[in-house]
């Protein structure tokens, strides 16, 4: 079948709409993920504002906490201070040196159990916990004791102070106001040790319950302070106060300051956030009017590409036939300057039978013209028979047809030679025939343009043609295999066939041969082969060959249309023109047609 037209128009309306949809889909893909990437953005920016806010208002809380440490620290130094100078040279000096006067390295080198076991008398075992709970009564069995923890008590009552600890050099509680720790073993202690170093150590702890000047407190917040204490006049380190203070309203006012911090941070966390979801709203709207927009201009584009495509199909459609037309015209160029050789070839053969026809009609009419005589004598003698039909013998005289007899005598004309002449007539009418036959097989003027064919027969045809138009020197050889049918337009394989002939014929100088083959295809077609031993072709030739209007033979011979014709009608046929040549030694052209209608 012939090959079929690019169409334009409907590939474009399938792939221009699939890239226009593609295009739509992955804007809006990427509109999407821009929302979805701004709502993340404002989300983390949400989070980030409301991280600030929180580590902000911790920190501020934690400022707070550290400035009121710090603060109370401060004032507790002044409290010890004012505290050593009022009762440390009269009333705790005197005393604390009295204290470290009871021996303690016994009691430190004795056990110190988490849960201390009886001996075997079933008796409390002496521990250092024990030992220095005695130390701590025979502290308080002072006689000064009592006076001075009065003097303590009176000073701190109806202040923030909830407990006084005085430790000696050795890190025995010599006093404090829960008098249950006095004698306590406080040398390991962090806060006293920086204390008896020179440093103050302040902590803030919170106690469910604490033993205060004033009594048992509950749920309170404690400053506790290891103070170093200074000998009067001097830097020397005497002793170490701890103080206890209450900050528990102070505390509570931070809290309240955080929580209304937090409060106001969740406000404006809030407000960012509805914030953040209008301005999300909006990028979505927008970006919905993005796509609309986007996409109206898309199939704007479209449907104008489309309308310049739909046109420019019309103006392909156009171009399309008028190219048809002018191949059409210059196959019937081509033709016509076969046909015309063609012609005189056919001529110059029907010349030849035609003439001895003629001469024979002409030979055979004059013997026949002197067969007149004898044959109206031979009348004359059937009618005398025939009035005599009861009779055996009939009396003739020849007086009369004397003459005449005596003419037949003299003729020579022999009956024979007449059907032999006729018989040459006879022949040479029925070469006349089978050439008018191929050269109607040729043509093929009366049959549709695509069928069913025959190459073999198709061939045997153009050799036949081929014969009269190429030189009496050239030998052609047919060589048929058994090929399917295949399904062409056989009026121009002929034209394609007989003009590979009339080239390979015009490639011999001299004596020549030219072998015309046909066989099968492994993929089921029909391929033909036209192979010469003409002079070949030589390799900067070879590239144009099928060009148009590509021609080596010298003006006026020939017009470069043949093979460019012969290739595009190959092409039409879904097949193949190639050729193999050896400069000088010959060609060998071969055509492949696909067997579309495979029969046998």
């Amino acid at each position: 079948m012939p090959t079929k037209s690019f169409r334009l128009t409907r590939y474009f309306t399938i792939t221009s709409f699939i890239a226009v949809a593609l295009v739509a889909l992955a804007l809006v893909y990427f509109e999407h993920s821009q929302g979805q990437f701004f709502q993340q953005v404002q989300e983390q920016q949400s989070e980030l504002f409301k991280q600030v806010q929180d580590d902000f208002a911790k920190q501020q809380e934690d400022v707070a906490r550290r400035d009121l440490l710090a603060i109370h620290e401060g004032g507790n130094v002044n409290l010890t201070r004012l505290f050593a100078n009022a009762l440390w040279e009269n009333d705790f000096a005197p005393f604390v040196l009295k204290a470290q006067s009871i021996p303690v390295d016994h009691c430190r080198a004795k056990p110190d159990p988490a849960i201390p076991e009886p001996d075997k008398n079933g008796e409390p075992l002496d521990t250092k916990k024990s030992c220095l709970a005695d130390v701590g009564k025979q502290i308080m069995a002072f006689p000064e004791f009592s006076a001075l923890d009065a003097k303590v008590v009176d000073a701190m009552k109806r202040s923030t102070t909830f407990k006084i600890k005085v430790f000696d050099l050795r890190g025995i509680t010599v006093y404090s106001s829960e008098h249950k720790q006095i004698g306590e073993d406080k040398r390991n202690n962090a806060g006293w040790q920086g204390a008896v170093s020179g440093k103050p150590k302040s902590e803030l702890t919170f106690r469910k319950t604490f033993s205060a000047f004033e009594g048992v407190v509950e749920n309170r917040d404690l400053i506790s302070s290891y103070l170093p204490v200074l000998a009067p006049g001097s830097d020397r380190i005497v002793g170490v106060f701890e103080i206890y203070s209450d900050v528990t309203p102070f505390l509570n006012r931070i809290k309240q300051t955080a929580i209304e911090i937090a409060q106001k941070a969740a406000d404006t966390q809030a407000k960012v956030q509805h914030a953040a979801v209008e301005n999300q709203a909006k990028v979505e709207q927008v970006s919905i009017v993005s796509v609309g927009v986007v996409v109206g201009l898309l199939g704007l584009l479209y449907a104008i590409l489309f309308f310049v495509v739909k046109r420019a199909q019309n103006m392909i459609d156009h171009q399309e036939e008028e190219r048809k037309l002018s191949q059409q015209r210059l196959s019937q160029a081509e033709k016509m300057a076969s046909l015309g050789q063609m012609v005189a070839g056919i001529a110059h053969q029907l010349n030849t039978p035609l003439a001895f026809s003629e001469n024979n009609v002409q030979m055979a009419k004059e013997a026949v013209g002197t067969l007149a005589l004898p044959v109206k004598t031979a009348q004359d003698l059937a009618k005398l028979s025939k009035s005599a039909l009861d009779q055996d013998q009939v009396t003739i005289d020849v007086s009369e047809i004397r003459q005449e007899l005596e003419q037949i005598h003299a003729l020579d004309t022999d009956v024979q030679k007449i059907s032999i002449m006729l018989d040459d007539i006879y022949n040479g009418v029925g070469q006349m025939a089978e050439m008018v036959t191929h050269l109607q097989d040729f043509t093929h003027l009366d049959q549709r343009k695509w069928q069913e064919a025959d190459i073999n027969n198709t061939l045997r045809s153009v050799v036949y043609i081929a014969r009269s138009v190429i030189s009496s020197q050239v030998e052609l050889i047919e060589i048929y295999y058994d090929v399917p049918l295949i399904e062409c337009d056989v009026s121009q394989l002929n034209q394609v066939l007989l003009n590979l002939i009339n080239n390979a014929a015009q490639a011999i100088v001299g004596d020549g041969k030219i072998w015309v083959r046909t066989q099968t295809t492994p993929q089921g077609g029909v391929q033909i082969e036209v192979e010469d031993t003409g002079y070949g072709i030589s390799a900067d030739i070879l590239p144009h060959i099928f060009d148009l209007y590509f021609t080596t033979k010298p003006q006026g011979e020939g017009n470069g249309m043949g093979l460019h014709i012969a290739k595009d009608i190959i092409d039409q046929h879904g097949g193949k023109i190639e050729v193999q040549t050896e400069d000088g030694k010959g060609s060998v052209f071969t055509v492949t047609l696909p067997a579309n209608l495979v029969h046998h």
